[in-house]
């Protein structure tokens, strides 16, 4: 890098460095304009060269400096970007940048080193670097706009991560979900069964909502809809159970009333937390006399 004349900007007013180079928090700006950006960085001079550059274009980044990856380790916390030389004295060429990929997985990295290896840059950025820099080959501006478009960078593949999981979830609930829907057992075809569902929410997961159909007598049908609280897989296995125990007393048939005690037995010895509860709406229609029971529980 080339040293920057020192003196007086456009408006006459003179640039002032850090010790280690950067510029002071300036009280008239947003401070969500502003980037913190930690240099890892042995040789003392190329540091402040750092700070003098990014002080010269009001640069509007705070420059934070360590001096070994164990001394970053403890300095990473709240970045936006990390600034890496890859001659340290406790970590050397990719290997360096590895562990800092591993410390900072929020944060964007660039390579700043004096060692102009096209294949290298390639290699550093194939391993998750956003950029690969050379000392003496950048001035202020090039530096600043490098750290503000890497974090750019790592923000949009972050973003894109987060849907990208998102949709995965969604589409692995929805198989999920269908794989736990009952087959109804009837015969008649006096009734059809039609089901409809519409998730509360746009990134809903899998829930505790379930019902069954089930043809006691040629003149009757069982039936019920409930929902556990909460959105999971537990919540899930949880509705799965208290239908199949209701599809099993249905069928054994256990007498009216001591049904939904019963599965209220289950409920209550199958939750994982004490607070889980479920509702529950059963129905059993008489087709003989037109004319039908309903349950509430919850």
């Amino acid at each position: 890098m080339t040293r920057p004349n020192r003196g007086t900007g456009l408006a006459g007013s003179s640039v002032v460095p850090y010790p280690h180079g950067g510029l002071g928090r300036h009280p008239h700006l947003p401070p969500g304009e502003r980037l913190r950006v930690l240099l890892v960085e042995d040789d003392e001079g190329d540091a402040f060269l750092v700070g003098e550059l990014l002080a010269e274009t009001n640069s509007m980044i705070d420059l934070l400096v360590a001096t070994s990856l164990s001394e970053a380790r403890q300095r990473v916390t709240g970045v936006d970007c990390v600034l890496l030389d890859l001659g340290l004295p406790d970590a050397q060429g990719l290997d360096g940048l590895r562990q800092v990929l591993e410390m900072a997985s929020g944060a964007a990295v660039c390579v700043l080193t004096g060692r102009s290896d096209e294949h290298l840059g390639i290699v550093a950025v194939a391993e998750g670097a956003q950029d690969y820099l050379v000392k003496g080959q950048v001035d202020g501006v090039l530096l600043t706009r490098a750290l503000r478009y890497a974090v750019e960078r790592k923000r949009a593949d972050e973003n894109a991560r987060r849907l990208r999981e998102v949709e995965l979830r969604q589409a692995e609930s929805a198989r999920l979900e269908r794989g736990l829907l009952p087959q109804p057992l009837m015969t008649t075809d006096q009734v059809a069964v039609h089901t409809f569902y519409r998730p509360g929410r746009h990134a809903a997961l899998i829930g505790g909502d379930f019902y069954d159909v089930v043809q006691t007598r040629p003149d009757r049908v069982d039936l019920i809809v409930g929902d556990v609280c909460g959105h999971g897989v537990d919540e899930a296995a949880l509705g799965v159970e208290l239908r199949v125990a209701w599809r099993a007393l249905v069928l054994a048939g256990v007498p009216d009333d001591e049904v939904l005690p019963a599965l209220e037995q289950v409920l209550m010895s199958e939750r994982r937390l004490q607070e889980i509860f479920a509702t529950v709406a059963t129905a059993r229609l008489d087709l003989g006399a037109n004319r039908a029971v309903v349950r509430l529980a919850g």
